[in-house]
């Protein structure tokens, strides 16, 4: 059974997987799993690779149910899928980050967006002109012609943080009054918005044209704020190096992507390299990504974004 005596961390990463298999993490009955595609013999033996070694660790190779519990059950739609992963994303950084006050002390708080959802991004005091744009592309066909929606930035999830009130910037000393500091945005008495801390673009896979998706939402958010910009970073489920690459190679709009289980599909790989010559390949792009800092396991995110 799942082990109790863990660092937060690693609690926390094997919670998040055990939800996985429990959800969206599933195998059919010619054992492909969920994140793989069947098309590609790669990805199939990256994916299997990573669930068995994901059931090794949190049931000690002992799966429970005898041994059902996590082998054959419906694969969930394309949609379903995504929205399952942005939510179990969602979860994990919020019993991770905020134990981190200690380095990074805020009033922070953690919301999947989307279309239910009361907050957007122009309620975030880097954005809140958008929302002003926004009216004006609905009410000009002219410029709605000329600006399209491109400038609309629609995150998975974000992470951000309440303003302050004077009694609680001045707590340690008088550190503010009415003659100064009269725009600084985490001052609560400026009248801004929340500050955005990040911005977290959840992909369970990277087929078609997904990584590109999350390079332009990456892009829309470097272009369009005002002020500080949020770390910006992808979390996914992706198997196949060379579709990791094409979101994580280069710099300039993500700051980094974390894989779901990086671990795991390092030892796959590496298991792999000894039976199929082929993936040699593979091994050495995942090697590149890895000793680069382009692709981190999910465990490294919540300290990160305390930086």
């Amino acid at each position: 059974m799942m082990k109790d005596n863990l660092a937060l961390l690693s609690r926390e990463r094997n919670a998040f997987h055990k939800e996985l298999l429990e959800t969206i993490l599933s195998v059919d009955s010619s054992g492909i799993p969920s994140n793989a595609d069947r098309s590609n013999r790669l990805s199939i033996l990256l994916a299997q690779g990573i669930h068995q070694r994901i059931l090794d660790e949190i049931y000690d190779g002992q799966v429970s149910d005898g041994g059902t519990a996590y082998a054959e059950r419906t694969k969930a739609k394309g949609q379903t899928a995504g929205s399952l992963f942005e939510l179990k994303v969602m979860e994990f950084l919020q019993k991770t980050f905020p134990k981190l006050q200690h380095i990074r002390p805020g009033k922070w708080h953690i919301l999947k967006l989307g279309n239910s959802s009361t907050k957007k991004t122009s309620d975030f005091a880097q954005y809140e002109h958008l929302a002003y744009l926004n009216t004006l592309v609905k009410s000009d066909a002219y410029i709605a012609a000329a600006l399209g929606n491109d400038y609309m930035v629609a995150p998975d999830i974000v992470v951000y943080r309440d303003l302050y009130t004077d009694d609680e910037l001045n707590a340690p000393e008088w550190i503010v009054n009415d003659r100064t500091a009269k725009a600084a945005a985490i001052r609560k008495e400026n009248g801004g918005c929340p500050v955005l801390h990040a911005s977290v673009s959840a992909k369970w896979t990277m087929r078609s044209d997904r990584a590109q998706n999350s390079r332009t939402e990456a892009l829309n958010l470097i272009r369009n704020r005002k002020g500080h910009l949020p770390h910006i970073v992808v979390v996914t489920g992706e198997p196949t190096p060379s579709r990791l690459a094409s979101l994580a190679l280069g710099t300039g709009d993500v700051d980094c992507v974390y894989h779901f289980a990086l671990y795991e599909l390092e030892a796959a790989i590496e298991a792999l390299a000894k039976e199929l010559p082929t993936s040699e390949d593979a091994r050495q792009m995942l090697h590149t990504l890895v000793s680069g800092k382009r692709l981190k396991d999910i465990s490294d995110l919540p300290l990160d974004l305390g930086v």
